[in-house]
């Protein structure tokens, strides 16, 4: 007996340390290959460029002549360089936006770039810019819009094959793509091949999602999918840029009436920026944000332009949470970028490198609570100062809460740390802490929670220190490391003030009234520079109750009208469809206008009316005809004009 415990020992031995040297088992939904690599694009810009650059609008109704697109200067190669500079790695481009009209010569339809006075109707813009993205290094991909204001047929079944053709000509001709691109806007007001009117369509049904994605991942399958649902990356619930400070990879797709039924379009997106810690499937991500308040090219825009440093700080609130960073660029009528977003663009692209060129730590010490099995070669600490991804710190299974620690070869001044998991094995820590070593302890500077591919932390003020620690607080499994860095911004960003424009209070509002208006509320807000949101009800069956009449004390020389939507998250009541009009005596109302506020929800930025001429007038009228979402009440920031 004696004898066979002798022999056993080193066995058991033997089988415990090799069961600690196995790699970790991977823990929850796990990314495919086409998601790794699109969590290594991290940073892509989604090109606005279409008949609404010449139209002054956001989305287009579908009945603009085609012959009017006809940029004077269209270089590609201008915007995917402007791109490759400012540290972008893909090129996301709207082949076809709602309004319908397609930037290739598809033989779908005759509402393309073949009726267009661009090179006499011989060009192909979507060869254009693919052609140019490579040359530049860039991944190209496709956003097709399924919802068609020009079709006749949109809304019926005979549309389908449209669309259908749409995606596989746009999914063969141009090369390898990184993603395919789908919103959820789908029906509504629009031309419709004339027929002017409203159509309705079910979401969960009527474009056959099912069968549209196998067409991707049939001929793309290196493709990510894109939408409020997945497949691959879901919408983050806004058009801010910013994922929550919580941010899980893991995501469950559920539908804004039924839960077991999502769609584009019709989802609970209010959970998107969170995700979902026990979420069903892999999921990430991306944050998308236009780069000027609007997504194509309006002049009025172009002192609008996000400055680099704001840029930068959307970057640590997208990319630095474990998204992505779509941006919105959006070539002017001349069909290149206008001089401000070449320079804003540029500039972002320089406090990249300036910031990102240099991990402090090299040279550094690092050692380790617990190392998985004792194999420090294979799961050592060192792994995560080795600048290579793909090797990692593990411990050994029971070990969920360990820590490690860094003595570097002299003090540092930083104020970014950023960690990394190996995320092929799931995303596994919960929360973690950052301490320093000052005055002969340990204080603590930062604590956060989920990491996966990428977790940047941005402190507010530089930090000096010759030793960190980093202690893993909870993880339901042993914590899988493959990156720890710090970095020091330059100083000049980390205390600039991020400039933001605001209006000038109107100092004539002082004298406005306002004459009527439905609820009882204090009207009044309507007209307070901002300084609080009205609320009144909505009348959907008598929309005339929702006037509101502005009297401006005398009479104006007016341009246009700005209407100013509360600007939250997930906020509800908010105008889309509205008519104008004006008087000068109250009662003899002239120049009505009927419009939208194109994409008004995801984006609630401030809206400019212009009239067809500057006119005269002492009252104006403003009736909400339709709002973006079942409330039974109307809210407005604000009223003014121009």
């Amino acid at each position: 007996m004696k004898r066979l415990t002798t022999l056993l020992l080193p066995l058991l031995f033997f089988l415990n340390t090799y069961s600690q040297t196995t790699p970790p088992v991977p823990y929850g939904p796990l990314p495919s290959k086409a998601q790794l690599s699109w969590h290594e694009t991290e940073l892509y810009a989604m090109v606005c460029y279409g008949l609404n650059t010449y139209t002054d609008k956001e989305w287009g109704y579908g009945d603009v002549d085609p012959a009017l697109f006809n940029p004077t200067a269209f270089d590609a190669g201008q915007i995917a360089s402007t791109l490759k500079e400012a540290g972008f790695k893909g090129l996301l481009l709207v082949a076809k936006h709602h309004d319908g009209f397609c930037l290739w010569p598809t033989r779908s339809t005759s509402y393309s770039i073949a009726a267009s006075s661009w090179m006499k109707g011989k060009g192909d813009m979507v060869r254009s810019f693919e052609i140019a993205a490579r040359q530049n290094g860039l991944s190209f991909g496709i956003y097709n819009s399924p919802w068609d204001r020009n079709s006749a047929v949109y809304g019926k079944p005979s549309y389908l094959p449209i669309y259908k053709k749409q995606l596989e000509e746009l999914h063969t001709n141009y090369g390898p793509l990184f993603i395919s691109w789908y919103d959820g806007a789908n029906g509504g007001d629009g031309y419709y091949g004339g027929a002017k009117e409203s159509r309705t369509i079910d979401r969960k049904t009527y474009y056959n999602w099912d069968k549209n994605w196998k067409i991707v991942r049939k001929l793309q399958p290196r493709a990510v999918i894109f939408s409020d649902i997945g497949l691959d990356v879901r919408w983050v619930g806004n058009e801010s840029g910013f994922a929550g400070e919580t941010s899980w990879a893991t995501f469950t797709p559920k539908g804004e009436k039924d839960v077991n039924k999502p769609a584009p379009g019709e989802s609970r997106y209010q959970e998107a920026p969170v995700g979902n810690r026990d979420g069903q499937f892999w999921m990430p991500a991306e944050c998308d944000v236009p780069l000027r308040p609007g997504w194509y090219y309006h002049a009025s825009q172009d002192t609008l332009v996000k400055s680099p440093y704001e840029l930068f700080d959307i970057y640590f609130k997208s990319v630095g949470r474990g998204a992505a960073l779509d941006l919105g660029v959006a070539p002017d009528k001349r069909g290149i970028l206008h001089e401000n977003d070449v320079i804003a663009l540029k500039g972002f692209g320089k406090l990249l490198k300036e910031t990102f060129s240099g991990n402090l730590l090299e040279k550094a010490m690092i050692s380790a609570s617990n190392t998985r099995g004792g194999a420090q070669a294979q799961y050592g600490p060192e792994n995560l100062l080795d600048n290579n991804k793909k090797t990692y710190w593990a411990t050994d299974d029971q070990i969920t809460t360990p820590q490690f620690t860094i003595q570097l070869n002299r003090n540092q001044r930083f104020n970014i740390i950023r960690l990394r998991e190996e995320i092929t094995l799931g995303q596994r820590v919960e929360a973690f802490a950052v301490d320093i070593w000052k005055n002969n302890a340990w204080q603590e500077i930062s604590k956060a929670t989920s990491i996966g591919a990428q977790r940047l932390i941005r402190l507010p003020y530089f930090i000096t220190t010759d030793r960190i620690r980093v202690r893993i607080l909870s993880s339901p499994v042993c914590p899988v490391l493959s990156e720890f860095a710090i970095f020091a911004e330059p100083e000049s960003s980390l205390f600039h003030q991020a400039k933001t424009t605001k209006n000038k209070p109107d100092k004539h509002k002082k004298d406005w009234h306002i004459l009527s208006a439905p609820g009882a509320d204090n009207p009044a807000v309507l007209i307070d520079n901002n300084a609080t949101i009205w609320q009144g009800p909505f009348n959907r069956t008598n929309t005339s109750a929702n006037a509101i009449v502005v009297d401006l004390n005398e009479q104006r020389e007016i341009s246009g009208l700005i209407f100013t939507p509360p600007n939250e998250a997930f906020s509800k009541g908010i105008t889309d469809r509205y008519q104008i009009s004006l008087s000068t005596d109250g009662t003899n109302w002239k120049d009505e206008i009927t419009g939208e506020f194109g994409n008004i929800k995801a984006n609630p930025i401030q809206q400019r009316i212009s009239l067809p001429h500057q006119t005269t007038a002492r009252f104006i009228r403003f009736i909400p005809l339709h709002i973006t979402d079942e409330s039974n009440f109307i809210r407005i920031a604000e009223l003014g004009i121009y």
